[in-house]
């Protein structure tokens, strides 16, 4: 076969890339499938189409295929939301209950997508029984998310728009713990009204102005 003729070498990169996103939708929807005790790197690879191999040379455990398979997941909905790659800073319009409200809108779409909602819910129910899986998901996919609030909270006190004594790590629990709890518990619908209603409350309490 002359030069002219000979076929191109693989792209070893797109390759990796390919698998990489293969094995990283098989995570999520064998986890969401079966459960997580029951997701194994032999499942992963086998519905991925790769060699488990493949997974022990990028990952040590199937926690973190998953971890990261999320924290891809995130990044995607990042990017298709406007948001530049490895932007998550919370916007700042000076604004803060509108900023709030646009998030906590985000958060909403984002626990009703079946692509996130199902191996949520699955990796949560984990948690609830494994402690190590529990301390894993708050330290890898909630308290980054968490230092978030606390960085736009603390923005809004420079700003003035929050009291200085108050403690931006409680503050965003007021509501954000209210919709992951209605979430997780399924004791109400989740939605716009609901979530701008929590920023509202937690803003300018429950007191006559």
């Amino acid at each position: 076969m002359s030069p002219t003729t000979r076929k191109p070498a693989p792209d070893a990169t797109r390759r990796s890339e390919k698998s990489r996103r293969a094995i990283y939708d098989a995570a999520l929807a064998l986890v969401g499938e079966v459960g997580y005790p029951k997701t194994t790197i032999e499942g992963i690879a086998a519905r991925a189409g790769v060699g488990k191999q493949t997974i022990y040379r990028w990952w040590s455990s199937k926690a973190d295929v998953l971890m990261e398979a999320f924290l891809d997941l995130a990044e995607q909905a990042n990017q298709q939301a406007g948001g530049r790659p490895g932007d998550h800073a919370l916007p700042d319009t000076g604004d803060l209950a509108a900023d709030l409200k646009l998030v906590l809108r985000a958060t909403v779409d984002e626990l009703l997508d079946p692509r996130f909602e199902i191996p949520s819910r699955a990796l949560a129910a984990e948690g609830v029984v494994d402690e190590e899986m529990g301390r894993t998901v708050v330290a890898r996919l909630l308290e980054p998310s968490l230092q978030l609030y606390v960085d736009r909270l603390r923005a809004a006190q420079d700003a003035g728009e929050v009291r200085p004594d108050v403690d931006p790590r409680i503050a965003l629990e007021l509501f954000v713990a209210p919709l992951a709890q209605r979430w997780l518990q399924r004791s109400g619908p989740i939605s716009y009204e609901y979530t701008d209603t929590l920023v509202d409350y937690a803003l300018y309490g429950l007191a006559p102005r």
